[in-house]
């Protein structure tokens, strides 16, 4: 296994999602706790456009940790 990778480079947040089949969305109830929606049964989400991600992704101030390996679906937000 690979170590995971930090990025906030919006081209390859957005790449490396849609190469998984993901969306970009919010925790519903909460001002912009990101996520990315991989279609998977999960109630709380809520998705949104990849403009409006961005938008609060760089206003929350936040890194894209995640996992390069082509199967891998690990992805978290972390605090700048």
């Amino acid at each position: 296994m690979s170590s995971a990778v930090e990025t906030t480079d919006h081209n390859t947040i957005k790449k490396w999602a849609e190469s998984r089949g993901g969306f970009p969305a919010q925790v519903k109830g909460t001002d912009g706790l990101l996520r990315i929606d991989f279609g998977e049964p999960e109630e709380n989400l809520k998705r949104i456009s990849w403009e409006d991600f961005f938008a609060k992704f760089d206003e929350s101030r936040i890194k894209f940790l995640y996992s390069p390996e082509k199967d891998s679906k690990f992805n978290k937000f972390v605090r700048n």
